[in-house]
This record gives structure tokens, sequence and C-alpha cells, in this order.
């Protein structure tokens, strides 16, 4: 009875998605199929399923992410950016390549602010990919390396899915979430930034060679404000100030005064910001109350269950079970986006790893990477089309080199899972959870 409501759920469900589907959609009828399928009563489901819905959406935690969303949408087009390079371009321009490395480094602090990957992408990428041409790089070398350093914006906080998973996951505490993302973030922006260097150097670019008409001092004093916004948002929630949901708000009100007095941002293109952010909440919101349903129709078949005790059938071995954990969600993450991913499958591997003794928070930052590297994989790489889009350059092209470049950020998420501290140490000493191993 499992197995068949375990076929149906999910092969539905991938039969809807292959035939053009919305995930939304597809969640919310391969739910529907998979509870008639199992003889639930008709009018009894429609009952839970509504009630489901509600209570899914119905979260205060919830109001974080369209909050953070839209500070990420202002610090995009607000001049943030531009800021943020420049400073990057002091710390790395006498490597060979720098401006590979650059990007990297302001990827990473991009991400800090914003806490996405995509505006990361697209902003960094925009204002990088002429610079680069201008100095012979190969395109291709250059959108793939801002591909694959930007998935660390959602790793370093604030970041939109870590508050996402701590909902999903029953309220694991979003203050460890946020502290155990930063090791692991600059673990991957790091991994990035080494191999894109050895290539670089292997093509021969060479280092910077561009004359600031600015001191360093001014050019760091200019980026400070932008910086400034982690501090406040991470001080804020970890002296116990404001909630995640708060900071969200602060960070909006934050940006925007900020994009105004660099006269970056105009009311016509905040209204504009608005709408966006209104448009992807909403999808949010209606993949949450779908996936809701799906959590209500996995529990009643004992799908989590059965496919915990598959897994453990297959061995005993704790390192074994986290290999075959992160090989699938990183298949999966080649074909989900991270939004319906962290929905489907935290529910069903939290429990699996709760089994062998792994963390809450580690499990989150897991998951998270893992969605991370799907971001940049095709055939539903959000990262992946963002950043060939900007740089005007093909999947096919691109793919030579993000394939070390992934492999790269393999290695880093695997120490991340087999050495707990990584993820653990940061949120230990600020007194986050009881133990970093």
């Amino acid at each position: 009875m499992v197995v068949q409501s375990t076929l149906i759920l999910f092969g539905s469900f991938f039969a809807m998605l292959l035939a053009g589907v919305p995930i939304s959609a597809g969640i919310g009828l391969a739910s529907i199929v998979t509870a008639f399928s199992t003889g639930i009563p008709a009018d009894k489901f429609a009952q839970v399923a509504a009630q489901r819905c509600f209570s899914g959406v119905d979260s205060f935690s919830l109001l974080a992410l369209p909050f953070f969303s839209l500070g990420g949408n202002i610090m995009n087009k607000g001049g943030i950016a531009k800021r943020l390079i420049r400073m990057a371009r002091i710390f790395v321009g006498k490597i060979p390549g720098y401006l590979a490395a650059t990007n990297v480094l302001a990827n990473m602090f991009f991400g800090a602010v914003s806490g996405s990957s995509v505006a990361a992408a697209s902003a960094m990428g925009s204002i990088l990919a002429p610079l680069e041409e201008e100095e012979g790089y190969d395109p291709n070398f250059s959108a793939a390396v801002n591909i694959c350093s930007a998935p660390t914006g959602i790793l370093i906080p604030p970041s939109g899915p870590l508050i996402l998973y701590s909902i999903t996951a029953g309220g694991v505490s979003v203050a460890a979430l946020f502290m155990g993302g930063y090791l692991p973030g600059l673990l991957m922006g790091l991994a990035v930034a080494i191999l894109a260097i050895f290539i670089a150097k292997k093509k021969g670019y060479k280092a910077s060679s561009v004359a600031e008409t600015d001191s360093k001092a001014k050019i760091i004093w200019d980026a400070v404000p932008a910086l400034l916004a982690v501090v406040i948002v991470m001080g804020g929630i970890l002296g116990g100030i404001f909630t995640a949901t708060e900071a969200g708000v602060v960070l909006c009100l934050y940006c925007l005064v900020l994009s105004i007095v660099y006269k970056e941002i105009t009311w016509s293109s905040f209204y504009n910001l608005l709408a966006d952010t209104m448009k992807g909440s909403a999808t949010i919101l209606f993949l949450i109350a779908a996936s809701s349903i799906m959590s209500y129709v996995m529990s009643f078949t004992g799908i989590p269950a059965a496919i915990s005790q598959a897994l453990m059938s297959i061995s005993s071995n704790k390192f074994i079970i986290l290999l075959i954990m992160n090989i699938f969600l990183a298949v999966m993450g080649m074909f989900l986006d991270l939004t319906p991913a962290v929905l489907i499958f935290t529910p069903i591997f939290l429990p699996i790893a709760r089994s062998i003794g792994m963390s809450d928070v580690q499990f989150g930052i897991m998951l998270i990477m893992n969605m991370g590297l799907g971001n940049v994989t095709p055939p539903v790489g959000s990262v992946l089309f963002v950043g060939c889009g900007v740089a005007k350059v093909s999947i096919a092209g691109v793919t030579k080199y993000i394939i070390p470049l992934f492999v790269a950020m393999f290695v880093a998420l695997m120490m991340v899972t087999y050495i707990p501290a990584i993820s653990l140490c940061v949120p230990y000493f600020c007194g986050l959870v009881p133990s970093m191993w």
C-alpha cells in the first residue's frame, strides 16, 4: 500500500512536471490523485486539505520571506552592488584573474546583504560581464564563476530559504540557522574562488590594472553602509531586539533609505519592485499551501516512515546514509526549484537525519547547500538561467566550466555533511545550540 502510494504520488508529480504543469499545481494535483487512490473519503479530504492550506500559510514567521525578498530587490537596483564590487576588487586585485575572484567575493558580500542567489547572479553578472569582456575573459568562464558563486547568498545570512526551512521543520531556531550558515557559505565561496583563480592563471588572465580615482579608504567607506545592514539585522535578531520577521521590515526600510541616499532608485522603480515582490511572494505562498496538502497525504499514507525504513535497510552506517541522501538531494535539485524541494524533502529526510544523530541545524544547512548546487545545474537551475541570460551565453557553452566548479562545491558540501563543527561551531559559541558535534 505504501509503495503504491509513493509511486502514485511522485510518479504523477514528475509526470506533470514533464508535461509542463506548474510545480505548485503539480504538487496539489498529485496529492489529490494519491489521496483518492488510497480510499480517503472525498468530503473528509476536501475539509482537511482546506484546513491544511490555511494553516500552512497562517504564520507570522512567513512574513519574513516577502520582506527579505523586497530588501534584496531594493539592493539589486539601489546602487549597492557597484559599491560592493569596488570594495571586493581592493582585496583581490593583485591576484591573477582578479575579476573572477572579485565576482566570487562580491557575490558573498551581496548574498550576505540580500540573501538571494538569483539577485546576486543578476546584479554581479550585469556589472562584471562587460568588465571581464574588456579584459579578454572567456564569457563562458566568467558566467560559470558568477553562477557557481551566487548560491553562497542563500547560506550567508540573512537567508530566506533558511527561514523557510525553519518553518517547514517545525520551528528550528532561525538565529541558530543564520549563524550556522556563515562558515558553510564561506567554505563554498572559497572552494569556487580557489578553482576559479587556478583556471584563470592557467588561461593567463592578469592582475588588476585599474587605477582607482578614489582612495581605498573612501571605497571601503562607501561600501560600509551596505554591509552595515547585515550587522543591524543579525545584531537585532541575536540581541532579541526583533524577530526574523521584524528584521525583514527593518532591512527593507534601511535599504530603501540607503538607495534614496545613493540616488539610484525612483518611486516608479520602487513601485515595480513592490509588484515583483508581491508576485514572487504569492507564488511561494501558493507552493506552501499546496505542499501542506502533500505533507498530509504523505503522513496519512506513511510515506516518510517507509522511505526512512528503506534507506536504513540499505546500510546502518550513517556515513553511507548521508552520502545517499546527498546524492538524492543533489539529483532532485536538478529538477526542482529550491522552495518546493525544501517543502517536499524536509518532512521526509529530517526524521532520518535525527535518527542518525544529526542536528536539525546541520541538516538544514546541508539541505539548503544541496539546493544551492541544484540552482546551478540544468534543467531547472534558476541561477543558471539568470547567469547565462545576463552574460548572454548559452548553457552548452558554460557547462564545461560549471562541471569542475560544481565538483568543488560538492566537496565543500561533503565537508559540511561529515564535519558538524563547520555548521555548528558559530551557533555553539553564540549559545544557540548545545553542542557542535
